[in-house]
C-alpha cells in the first residue's frame, strides 16, 4: 500500500451567497460515490478529488460555504475557478428545461423548485468510468460500500491535516493500477464478479494504452452517438452505463441516462413509455427521443438527473445514496 503525507497548509475558501447550490442535494444524489457525511462532524461533507481531500461546510443560512482542501492551489482565484468548475456553477439552472415546461407540467414543475440547486458535477474521467461499471444493477448503498473497497484496497493512502483535524483517506486507483490487476483481486470489490473484474481491469488497460481517450470524448464537436459507441465498445458497458460515463464524467449535459427510476418518472409525469417495461435498446433508444420532446436537448441529461432525484426523494421516499 502506497502512503502520502500532504502537508500541513489548510487552503480555505469562503465563497459567499452561494446560492444555486445544495451540496448535499448534489453530491448525495447518486452521480459520485466519493463524498461522504464526516462520521466525527455534523454537516460537514468529506471528499476525495483527484488525490486530494476537501472539506465542504454550509453556514448556518445555507447561502455561504467553506470549503477546505489539502491541494495547493497557485493562489484563491485559482481554487474559485476549480469549485465553480467542479460543481457547475457556471451552468444558468434557468436554461436547463424549455420555457414550456412549466406551463405543460405545472405541478411537476411546482415539485422539483426545492431540487433545481442540484447540480451535475464534472468529476474525473476515469473515477466515472470505473465507478458506473461497479455499479451496475446495484443499489447505492451497496456501490458506496463497494467504491470504499475499491479505494482502499488498490488506491494511494493519504495523511492530511484539515480544520484542525487529522484525516486518513484514499485517493481513486489510478488506469496503471487497476490494469495491472487481477479479477481475483479485483473481484473482492466487484460483489465477486469476476467478469465485472475483468472488464475494469480491461477498460484501464485501454485508458494506459492509450486506445480510450476518455479526454478527447469531452469534444463538444463530437456526435453524443459516437462518444456513446466508443464506450459501448468496451466489454460491459452498454448504453446506460455509457451515458452515465458521459454525462458525469465527460460534461457532456446532453447525454439522458435511463435505469429503472428514469424509466419509471418518465411514464409517471409524462405518459413516455407507458407501455414499457424493460430497458432493451430499442425501449432504452425509444424512451430517450421522448424524453428529447419535453426536455431540452443540450441540458436534456442535467434536467434528468433533477428530475431522477427528486422521485427517487419525493415519490420512492429513498434516502440512501
Amino acid at each position: 500500500m502506497h502512503r502520502k503525507n500532504h502537508k500541513n497548509d489548510d487552503h480555505i475558501l469562503f465563497l459567499e451567497d452561494i446560492n444555486n447550490i445544495k451540496i448535499d442535494h448534489t453530491l448525495l444524489s447518486g452521480q459520485s460515490f466519493m463524498w461522504h457525511y464526516d462520521q466525527d462532524c455534523d454537516g460537514l461533507l468529506a471528499g476525495v478529488i483527484d488525490g486530494d481531500l476537501y472539506i465542504i461546510q454550509n453556514m448556518s443560512d445555507g447561502s455561504d460555504m467553506v470549503v477546505h482542501t489539502s491541494r495547493q492551489y497557485e493562489n484563491m482565484a485559482a481554487f474559485r475557478r476549480f469549485i465553480s468548475h467542479y460543481f457547475s456553477l457556471d451552468i444558468n439552472t434557468g436554461a436547463l428545461f424549455p420555457e414550456e415546461f412549466k406551463a405543460r407540467f405545472p405541478e411537476i414543475w411546482s415539485m422539483i423548485q426545492p431540487y433545481m440547486t442540484t447540480k451535475v458535477l464534472r468529476q474525473p474521467p476515469f473515477e466515472v468510468l470505473i465507478t458506473f461499471m461497479c455499479a451496475q444493477g446495484l443499489g447505492m448503498s451497496v456501490i458506496r460500500r463497494q467504491i470504499k473497497s475499491l479505494t482502499r484496497e488498490n488506491g494511494v493512502l493519504h495523511q492530511t491535516n484539515l480544520a484542525g483535524r487529522s484525516f486518513t483517506y484514499h485517493s481513486f486507483p489510478t488506469p496503471e493500477a487497476l490494469a495491472a490487476s487481477s479479477p481475483e483481486h479485483l473481484k473482492l470489490c466487484t460483489n465477486n464478479n469476476c467478469v465485472r473484474a475483468r472488464n475494469i481491469i480491461n477498460a484501464a488497460q485501454e485508458v494506459v494504452s492509450g486506445s480510450l481517450d476518455l479526454e478527447g470524448l469531452k469534444d463538444p464537436d463530437m456526435p453524443l452517438v459516437e462518444a456513446r459507441s466508443r464506450l459501448c465498445s468496451l466489454p460491459g458497458i452498454g448504453y446506460k452505463i455509457a451515458d452515465c460515463v458521459l454525462l458525469f464524467g465527460l460534461n457532456r449535459f446532453d447525454a439522458f441516462p435511463i435505469d429503472t427510476h428514469v424509466r419509471q418518472y418518465l411514464a409517471a409525469w409524462f405518459s413516455i413509455g407507458k407501455n414499457i417495461h424493460s430497458l432493451s435498446q430499442k425501449n432504452y433508444l425509444s424512451l430517450q427521443a421522448g424524453a428529447h420532446t419535453i426536455l431540452s436537448p443540450e441540458f436534456a441529461g442535467f434536467a434528468g438527473h433533477i428530475l431522477f432525484h427528486c422521485w427517487r426523494k419525493e415519490i420512492k421516499k429513498l434516502n440512501t445514496f
